[in-house]
Order: C-alpha cells, then structure tokens, then sequence
C-alpha cells in the first residue's frame, strides 16, 4: 500500500487503520473484506478538497438499483472526491449505479466495490500535472468498465485485485474533450475479465505495467483510435505491448491457466 513520503510520520497511524483481506498465495487475489455495517445515503456524499474520510469498512451504497450499462450522472453517485481528496476503508455496496466521481488528484486507500453497476470510479477532470492514487482494494462483478479516465494526467493502481469484468480501465474513447492520459499498474490481480487497459494511441495514451497476476483473462492491453464525436464509437487499432503505448513485456505478466 502506498504511504505518501511526505507522510511518512505518519505511516504507522495510517497502516493500523487499514483492514485488507488475505490473499490468495497461488495468485494474490483476495476476496470481499468483511463489512463492519452499512449505510444508504439519501444524496450523493462530497469529500471536499483535501479532505480525508475514513468509512471504517462499512458498505455505503444509495439503495437504489442498478440501471445497467446506462450513462449515470454526479447525482447518482455515492461518493464525489473534490480535488486532492482521499477514501480510506470503505465497501460500495451493489444498490448504487455510479460508485465513486473524482475530480482530480484523488487517493483511494483500501476502497472496494462488492458488485460494480455502470462503472466503479471515474476521474471526471483532472489537469495533466495531477495523479489519482488507488492504494489497495478490489472490485467485482463489472459488465464494462471497472475504473474509467475522462480527465487527463495520470491514474496509478496498485495492490487491487479485480474478479468477473469487462475492462479495469479505460481512458474514455469519446469524451467531448479528449487528452493524453496515463495508467501505471503494479501489483495487480485479475481473473475472468476481457481487458485490463483500454487507451487511445491517437492522442498519447501510455499504459506501465509490472507483476500483473491474471487468469482467464483475454487481453493485457488494446489500443484504440479516440474520438471527440461522443455518438461515435472508437475503433480498436491494435493489442499486446508496443513500445510506445502499451508498456511490458512478458515477465510483467504472471498467467495462471
């Protein structure tokens, strides 16, 4: 898990506060952490700029239901990360559509998603100097897409594991506004997906990978041809490591049949 260096004084307060689930040792998966209670919000919670909140492990969703692969909104959230934000030790529960929206240069610290509906997490805006942190969790049960980039700058995940889903991110094919976007991925456990990243070569997308565990899953990384015309679907270009967009090679990736 990542302890920021400037808060390295901090970093046995931090660490005491975490709960993450045992991992396999075959494959570093883990399973769904146990939910220490549950809480439905009436209206989508904000974490205001800079500030952190702690859930404790309990399950926070909207109960509601899901609504599918149907386009959400802020509204239908559970949680909104203003800028520089941080959510530590929190399960989204499955009666919820739209997980959590960031707005940039957010933290995730041990953050899990028990069943995702239309998408987990999404960096809505974000400036190209910014980098969202995703520290630890998990996510299951994702149609399509497990964490999804509108915003440019960067997106490291690290120490998550992912079960039963399309794509675990994606930088979005057909925003209005299209940037060159980033993923860093290390540690990661994925089984019985299509894709771990979706990018778009046309506009600079890299993709680094390292110890990435996977079984049954089709694909490490494609590349596609973004757009700007949002009733446009982008075309895929091309998969597997390239040295310029998608970035590994074969010892980066550990396959369990």
């Amino acid at each position: 898990m990542k302890i920021l260096a400037s808060c390295a004084f901090l970093a046995p307060l931090v660490a005491s506060a975490i709960t993450t689930s045992s991992p396999d040792a075959s494959l570093g998966k883990r399973s769904l952490p146990n939910s220490r209670g549950s809480s439905v919000l009436k209206a989508v919670r904000t974490i205001a700029a800079g500030e952190s909140f702690d859930g404790g492990m309990k399950t926070y969703d909207r109960g509601v239901s899901c609504t599918g692969q149907a386009e959400g909104g802020d509204s239908d959230a559970v949680f909104i990360i203003e800028s520089g934000g941080t959510i530590s030790n929190v399960i989204i529960g499955p009666n919820q559509i739209e997980g959590i929206h960031c707005r940039g240069g957010c933290t995730l610290n041990n953050v899990w998603w028990s069943d995702v509906c239309e998408d987990a997490f999404t960096v809505k805006v974000q400036d190209a100097s910014q980098t969202t942190y995703i520290n630890g969790g998990g996510a299951f049960g994702a149609e399509d897409k497990v964490i999804q980039h509108n915003g440019a700058g960067t997106i490291s995940i690290s120490d998550f594991s992912v079960d039963n889903f399309g794509k675990l991110y994606r930088s979005c094919g057909n925003c209005k506004s299209m940037y060159k976007r980033n993923v860093i991925l290390k540690n990661i456990s994925a089984t019985s997906g299509k894709t771990l990243v979706g990018i778009n070569s046309n506009y600079g997308d890299t993709a680094k990978f390292s110890n990435i565990n996977v079984s049954s899953v089709k694909n490490v990384c494609v590349t596609y041809k973004g757009t700007t015309n949002n009733s446009e679907e982008p075309k895929q270009v091309g998969s597997g490591p390239d040295g310029k967009n998608c970035l590994y090679s074969s010892s980066d990736i550990h396959t369990k049949k």
